[in-house]
């Protein structure tokens, strides 16, 4: 297509017309990757005389053409554009970036971002030339420019990964210096992990820290300053005072102490130290004085010169210098900035949701002088407490004083936010420090809970906070912890949006801190009304945290709400997933929101697990979320939904036919993009083939054991994935064989083809375990069929080699290596015993020996696992019978409880800490095989179930040895007479432990049946949980309904109720018919 042509395509895809945009559209995609296509596109961007629409078209076009094929994608993929005309893209791109509009360079800046990402140096050796050479001409602008996306591409990479970033520096840095007051943002990624080497020339680094301190310390001119606030704060004088206030707080982070620096590092970082971290120091304090005065400093300013300043409290010499100006910086820079402020309130007026996104983004959190502050203050009391704890709370008393005693007109609301503030932000530490934790309820009482009522809204949401934030203390008159539940309850009613929002985020910590359930239970149906009223308005996560509390806490009692809870969440989710797909942004709360519903529904559906005729009433609302979130729509909530998948297929008496449509959904994902989730989607699968296994080997359409051997077979074979990534796979395979007992003979020989095939190429022990276990659970399987086909493939010697050789290996401290696991170690005696079973033609003698000494080894080291397991569970339950002892970190505590000492002062503390943690760290470095690494990869999974829980192998191995005795006499004498002292021992104990097994088991199985309620007393009805009256009277119940209930809200049958003419019922959880018609 020609550039006519192509500008005509470009203009009718603007076309009001959906026909001829759609037509046009398939056009571009149609030429696309016709040569010199794609330099069209960039011909018709930087030409003036062109329609600016058309080239903001034809940029678009440009832009996601380059993003998904400048690079391919697979390796071995044939690239989609020449190398002619990406070299003419690139030599023309950089020469047009400066003369286009900013309009379309934004769209240049991110084709540039993906071709120096991708061709830099290799491909692009000379881009560093030219952006030297236009440093020192006129275009100065579109140098800076790409050296800042450069710089970027390198800001997080490893050091192996920075060696690129040493050249630029050295080729660029110098002419910068000439340049500083235009691009003092650019060196900023260049210093984000470390400084590069050429920086640590005394000469070349000093002459850096002259011009930012010259730049902190230049006047900003009122001259040319926006009266607008956001253009006020991007203006060029701020933004660099900002980007050098940035560059010099990460110095310090990194060299601001001495002891945690590298031997390299410490000459360095000592002359930083000594020539200039209390230079900035009071750069940064003269600058602050700016508001002190009245001025005005950026909000990102404000808060990065905060952060500096709370980095210097622990380090005495620093803290020394700050001490002689700490009161005018604590009262009258700092407290200030916590208060309530005119800004807030014209958005609390204006934008109440805008409000409340930005009160709980914890992105704005990290620009936030407010949130800086409070950090400020709280790391002075805990590194300085006894200098400056009691004059801080002396200072905020006497602000609740003056609140007090002014009249209603004059009272300073805001400063009681700000004190407030300071109050909850300080939380954890008085309620550790004497004499303030005894003062609390009664500080709670006079200055907090009257705000409640206040006309001032922003109060009402600061008391409800606060509130929440020492909803745990211990209450001396449980009244008040009533009083203050109740105001936070009647808060979710409140007409402004943000105290409604801040009562639900203090009702979480009320209903964690509620020793009394009863407390809340009666108004439960109208606190969740509210909730869903709430999450109507806003998208919150902090809602969605709160009801997942309240699920938690109450557990089966939410039975009743159930269904409407997971219908209101499920609205909420498609919600909040069409605002997050409208903003296009990852972080959106919309997205953390919609996370949080699934996050809510599987809290609900876990504490409702024990109900499974709830979950048969909730499937047909989760079904479409679970039918789009499991294609690539989903990835961002994938594994939230395969959990909710997970429980659906595991508590529903039955797994629908709807529910098997998902089956498709997980193997394709997991085929096309979502291997990092096999782990997660083993779950269901294996759900699906332990519960439905009827199904799972009756259907052909789909055929669910051919797409489980597809999908299984490709994963395994696969030589480019890690041995790590297809752990899930021999567990697949393992509850094929377990579950399908006698019904899959035909797929025995092609799983053990691909495992073993697996197993040649195989590094990692866990992995080597899982497949060898396969092998161990065909012969538990079908023994005779097994071994045939190992021979018949020509590895059976090759197996059971390895196999025992693995059961024998032991590390370097003399412990077992391979098959840790209680659970390993059953499936392997099973499989072992299982060849015990054969007849002699199939397992000659000495075989049969070195079966029998190697399954008589393994029993024993099961059964010292299992009485060790049972030796542990004993010393924790004894623990929690003795009730929670108090952590390390109370301990470390009791030292800061009186004012008078501080629990980490000044530099030896902190030092010892991070040395404390870089240990650690040190301690997490990979292993060798042969090291005695951590078994928590080999922790048996508590939930996890299969046939074979009913199997005990001592048992199970008696049986088959007295079999073979009862068959083949002659064989079992000779197998016992092979058997040294040792091995006869070893039998015997293994014999005389079955038979104890055998009666504990019987004794059990007797205990079950007589506790069991008989079948008939349960006829046609659903499990009564519990029943609550106010009267001792007792009551006729009749009715059907399961679990539906006519409250707040929720439709459902009548349940008449009978019989009690004084009382009303106040909690019924769930009820159903007992016999027709019975009496409590």
């Amino acid at each position: 297509m020609d550039l006519p042509s192509l500008a005509v395509v470009l203009q009718a895809a603007l076309s009001p017309n959906p026909d001829e945009r759609k037509d046009a559209e398939q056009r571009l995609d149609q030429f696309q990757y016709t040569p010199q296509h794609l330099v069209r596109l960039l011909q018709i961007i930087v030409d003036n005389n062109c329609n600016m629409a058309v080239r903001q078209v034809a940029s678009i076009h440009f832009k996601n053409f380059i993003a998904k094929n400048w690079a391919p994608h697979e390796p071995g993929e044939l690239p989609k554009i020449s190398a002619s005309d990406k070299a003419m893209v690139r030599d023309h791109i950089l020469v047009f970036l400066v003369r286009v509009p900013p309009l379309l360079r934004v769209q240049l800046g991110e084709c540039l971002k993906t071709m120096i990402h991708v061709d830099y140096p290799e491909q692009w050796p000379h881009l560093l030339d030219w952006i030297k050479l236009n440093l020192q001409d006129q275009q100065v602008y579109g140098a800076l420019f790409v050296l800042r996306i450069l710089s970027r591409k390198y800001e997080f990479k490893s050091d192996e990964e920075r060696t690129p970033v040493y050249r630029i520096v050295e080729e660029t840095f110098s002419h910068l210096l000439n340049l500083f007051n235009k691009l003092v943002q650019i060196p900023n990624p260049s210093l984000e992990l470390e400084i590069p080497k050429q920086l640590f020339d005394p000469n070349v680094f000093n002459a850096w820290m002259v011009l930012f301190l010259n730049v902190l310390e230049r006047p900003v001119p009122v001259e040319g300053q926006p009266v607008d606030p956001e253009l006020r704060k991007s203006w060029g004088w701020w933004k660099v005072k900002k980007w050098t206030v940035h560059i010099l707080n990460r110095l310090y982070t990194r060299f601001g102490d001495l002891k945690l620096q590298n031997p390299e590092n410490k000459a360095f970082a000592q002359m930083f130290q000594n020539n200039f971290a209390a230079k900035i120091l009071e750069c940064h304090l003269n600058l602050l004085n700016v508001i002190h005065a009245g001025g005005y400093l950026p909000d990102r300013v404000i808060n990065l010169i905060l952060q500096y300043l709370s980095n210097s409290i622990s380090k005495n010499s620093m803290y020394n210098l700050l001490q002689p100006r700490l009161d005018i910086l604590l009262f009258e820079i700092v407290f200030p900035l916590m208060c309530f402020n005119d800004n807030d309130q014209k958005l609390w007026d204006e934008d109440p949701h805008e409000y409340v996104r930005k009160g709980y983004d914890i992105i704005e959190d990290l620009y936030s002088p407010r949130t800086a502050s409070m950090d400020f203050v709280s790391e002075l009391v805990r590194k300085r407490g006894k200098e400056n704890l009691q004059k801080f709370i002396l200072f905020i008393v006497e602000i609740f004083k003056r609140y007090d005693e002014a009249p209603v007109e004059y009272k300073p609301y805001r400063q009681k936010d700000g004190a407030l503030l300071a109050i909850g932000a300080l939380c954890d530490k008085l309620k550790q420090t004497d004499p303030y934790k005894s003062e609390l309820e009664r500080m709670l009482v006079q200055h907090v809970f009257p705000e409640f009522s206040s006309p001032v809204g922003h109060l009402r949401a600061k008391a409800a906070w606060v509130a929440g934030q020492y909803a745990h203390i211990n209450f001396s008159d449980q009244n008040n912890f009533r009083k203050s539940l109740h105001s936070v309850v009647s808060g979710l009613r409140d007409p402004e949006l943000p105290v409604r929002v801040d009562s639900v985020f203090a009702l979480r910590c009320f209903v964690e801190a509620c020793k009394d359930l009863n407390e809340i239970r009666p108004i439960l149906p109208q606190l969740l009304d509210e909730f869903f009223k709430l999450m109507n308005e806003v998208e919150n996560e902090d809602l969605v945290f709160t009801l997942e509390t309240i699920v938690d806490k109450f557990g089966e009692e939410m039975a009743p709400y159930a269904l409407g809870l997971c219908q209101n969440l499920a609205a909420a989710f498609w919600r909040c997933m069409n605002t997050a797909e409208a903003d296009d942004e990852a972080d959106d709360p919309g997205a953390l929101a919609a996370v949080g519903c699934l996050r809510a529904i599987s809290t609900i559906l876990e504490s409702v697990s024990r109900l499974p005729d709830l979950f048969v009433q909730v499937e047909p609302t989760l079904l479409p979320i679970m039918r789009r979130m499991l294609t690539t729509d989903g990835q961002e909530v994938f594994e939230e939904v395969l959990e909710i998948v997970s429980y659906m297929t595991f508590f529903s008496p039955i797994i629908s036919t709807e529910m098997w449509s998902l089956w498709p959904l997980m193997i394709e994902a997991l085929a096309e993009w979502a291997i990092d989730f096999f782990p997660n989607i083993l779950v269901p699968l294996d759900n699906y083939i332990s519960r439905g296994t009827a199904h799972f080997l009756a259907c052909r359409e789909p055929n669910y054991q051919q797409s489980l051997w597809n999908m299984i077979s490709s994963i395994m074979a696969d030589g480019n994935l890690e041995d790590s990534d297809i752990e899930p796979a021999p567990k697949l395979i393992e509850v094929v064989f377990q579950n399908c007992k006698g019904q899959v003979d035909q797929w025995v020989e092609p799983y053990m083809r691909i495992t073993v095939q697996r197993l040649r190429r195989t590094d990692k022990l866990y992995l080597k375990c899982l497949l060898m276990q396969v092998v161990a659970d065909a012969l538990y399987y079908n023994a005779a069929l097994t071994l045939s086909i190992l021979h018949r493939l020509g590895v059976a010697t090759e197996i059971f080699t390895l196999w025992f050789q693995m059961l024998e290996q032991v590390k370097k401290s003399g412990v077992r290596a391979n098959f840790k696991r209680e659970h390993d170690k059953k499936v392997c005696c099973l499989g072992l015993t299982s060849l015990l079973a054969l007849p002699a033609d199939q397992l000659p003698g000495d075989a049969l020996g070195r079966v029998f000494r190697a399954t008589l080894d393994l029993l024993v080291q099961y059964k010292d696992q299992l009485a060790e397991a049972a030796k542990e569970e004993e010393a924790e339950d004894l623990d929690e019978m003795d009730g929670f002892q108090t952590d390390d970190e109370d301990d470390d505590a009791e030292s800061d409880k009186e004012m008078g000492v501080d629990a980490e002062d000044g530099d030896e503390a902190e030092s010892i800490k991070l040395q404390k943690l870089a240990a650690q760290a040190k301690s997490f470095r990979p292993h060798d095989d042969d090291d005695d690494d951590s078994d928590d990869d080999y922790s048996d999974d508590e939930e996890l179930q299969s046939p074979i829980d009913e199997v005990d192998p001592f048992i199970f191995f008696v049986d088959t040895i007295k079999a073979m005795q009862a068959s083949d006499p002659l064989r079992f004498q000779n197998l016992t007479q092979t058997l040294d002292f040792h091995f006869q021992a070893l039998a015997n104990g293994v014999a005389e432990h079955a038979e104890q097994r055998r009666v504990v088991i019987e004794k059990e199985k007797l205990e079950k049946a007589s506790t069991a309620v008989r079948p008939e007393e349960l006829s046609g009805s659903k499990l009564l949980r519990s029943f609550a009256c106010l009267s001792s009277e007792l009551v006729c119940v009749e009715g059907q309904g399961g679990y539906d209930f006519l409250c707040h809200g929720f439709s459902g049958p009548v349940i008449e109720i009978k019989k009690c003419p004084m009382h009303r019922v106040h909690d019924v959880i769930g009820m159903g018919i007992i016999l027709g018609r019975s009496t409590l």
